[in-house]
């Protein structure tokens, strides 16, 4: 009988498999044309995390009525944001992706970093593939979602294991929850905010518009809005804000249930109605900007603010691929890498000073 051989990857003197990155963020058309939407809806809308209400119930709605109606409407909604190297969620997780590689790399770590996408292109289980053919052993999953929810991180959680439900040599696997209070994420937000004044002047409120979620969700034990409410508090302590300076909001209400309030829409118009002149606008609760950023919040929320009797509005980007905002997040992999990646090699004078320290120590003996 034939011995059998090790697998390479633990072969004597093999030098360990590099460890992976998956940077998840939701997802997005392909195009901005009615049947890119249709395959984007019926995909993100299928997903039992999104919509939790019954099969039965909500097949009926969603291919008889929504992806009849609600694919040439988003269609023209993606077209007035998209960039010329396509749809803006995608660019942005792209850029974020090379740049996390380019800072993991530069600190000494063997690390890949594949961005890729909850629904649509690229997906996470054509990313996971690519690291599994090229011998990555170790995954670190990292959701581009700053606040945990069961719609949008369990549903990366779900995906990662029903590629793994198909897979023979399922990889080392971690993920990263939330980083929704961590310090550096904060001063990087609040850094964005503080530059924006400085170029523009500063609002009268501060306005934080988070994505919206069905209230019976809070009730159900997902965190997402008492995290949300964590990064706003958080953020506004940073920029020394007070209790009247600062709102938080929730945006992207789809359905009659009730959802988490106040509304942003329904809140600038308040803001306005009230005498507010000026707001600006910042969406804490995404990492890049997207279509409910660039068309909801951009421009729908500044047509309702400015019809509504003010007169100033300011929406005020994303991190995307900001430096503070990008070194918070190398520093949120490594810290959750710790223990997978070998301590970068040192360079020639710290090898020198510490064979002149060994060698004073054997002396001293």
């Amino acid at each position: 009988m034939a011995a059998l051989l090790p697998s390479p990857a633990f072969r004597h003197g093999q030098p360990p498999a590099p460890v992976g990155v998956l940077l998840a963020n939701l997802g997005t058309p392909d195009a901005p044309t009615p049947a890119a939407l249709r395959r984007y809806l019926a995909e993100f809308l299928s997903d039992p995390r999104v919509v939790e209400i019954p099969r039965l119930a909500w097949w009926p709605i969603l291919h008889g009525i929504i992806l009849r109606t609600r694919p040439a409407k988003s269609a023209a909604k993606y077209a007035s944001v998209w960039m010329p190297e396509g749809s803006p969620l995608l660019v942005w997780t792209q850029r974020q992706a090379a740049d996390l590689q380019s800072r993991l790399t530069a600190a000494g770590h063997a690390v890949q970093v594949r961005p890729a996408m909850r629904y649509g292109n690229p997906s996470i289980a054509a990313a996971m593939a690519a690291f599994a053919a090229e011998g990555v052993r170790r995954v670190l999953v990292l959701p581009a979602y700053p606040q945990y929810s069961g719609a949008t991180t369990a549903s990366v959680f779900d995906a990662v294991t029903a590629w793994g439900r198909r897979t023979r040599w399922v990889p080392e696997l971690r993920f990263v929850h939330q980083y929704h209070d961590d310090p550096a994420h904060i001063a990087a937000l609040a850094a964005s905010v503080r530059a924006h004044w400085a170029r523009a002047g500063r609002g009268e409120v501060l306005v934080m518009s988070v994505h919206g979620m069905p209230e019976r969700t809070l009730h159900l034990g997902d965190p997402y809005h008492c995290q949300c409410q964590k990064t706003a508090r958080l953020l506004a302590e940073s920029l020394g804000l007070g209790p009247t300076e600062w709102r938080i909001t929730f945006q992207s209400r789809f359905g009659r249930a009730k959802w988490l309030g106040p509304a942003t829409n329904e809140t600038l118009v308040a803001l306005a109605r009230a005498g507010t002149r000026r707001v600006d606008v910042l969406c804490p609760g995404f990492s890049a900007d997207c279509l409910e950023t660039l068309e909801e919040i951009a421009q729908e929320g500044r047509d309702e603010f400015l019809h509504a009797g003010g007169e100033a509005y300011a929406y005020i980007p994303c991190l995307n691929d900001d430096a503070a905002g990008m070194a918070a997040l190398a520093s949120l992999a490594e810290r959750h890498l710790a223990g997978w990646l070998p301590a970068p090699p040192e360079a020639p004078a710290e090898r020198s000073a510490a064979r002149e320290r060994a060698l004073a120590l054997g002396a001293a003996d």
